[in-house]
């Protein structure tokens, strides 16, 4: 990385600590699951994740206490859901999905579940970054209306950084704008 691209990436990872303190006194909406604007989905809070155990910013470690993203596992029992271009709405088709993970993660009480909220390229990284955590806040807050408990539930946001489709057309695109789940035993 070029040393602006360093200089890019510590004024990002400033800014991002600014917002997660002035986050700190805001909590207990946070804690409660809800979003200042939708239930499921809007913009309301602060641009990285908030949530119980929160993880914030890139993939690195967060602010909250709890595990690590890296020790959260892919489950095949619990489906990506998918997103409209610059949208952070739960549509018809991912509430099903959501419903069926609503389902499984109550009935298996013991696995915390951290919730990636992940665009596709187009747009700065910090817009994509703050639309990520908007759609991982979506789940999050459908999965709490729907039963699950709000202190098994982490949320990060890694923004058009974690790609899992590399073409640059819009069925790719389309592909990228998600929000993935993983698991850890309790």
């Amino acid at each position: 990385m070029s040393g602006r691209g360093w200089q890019a990436m510590v004024t990002l990872l400033a800014v991002v600590a600014l917002i997660l303190s002035g986050c700190a006194s805001q909590s207990g909406s946070a804690q409660a699951g809800v979003s200042s604007e939708s239930a499921y989905g809007g913009s309301g809070g602060a641009a990285m994740g908030m949530g119980p155990d929160s993880r914030s910013g890139r993939g690195g470690p967060g602010m909250g206490r709890g595990p690590s993203p890296r020790e959260f596992v892919a489950a095949v029992e619990l489906k990506d859901i998918h997103f409209a271009f610059d949208r952070a709405e739960i549509g018809s088709e991912a509430a099903t999905v959501l419903d069926t993970n609503a389902q499984w993660l109550k009935a298996n009480p013991n696995h915390l579940v951290l919730i990636e909220g992940h665009a596709d390229e187009r747009g700065t990284s910090e817009y994509n970054l703050a639309l990520g955590d908007r759609r991982a806040k979506a789940s999050m807050n459908y999965l709490i209306a729907h039963g699950v408990r709000a202190n098994r539930i982490s949320i990060i946001s890694y923004g058009e950084e974690q790609p899992t489709c590399r073409e640059h057309t819009e069925e790719c695109w389309t592909q990228n704008r998600r929000a993935h789940f993983g698991i850890k035993a309790r």
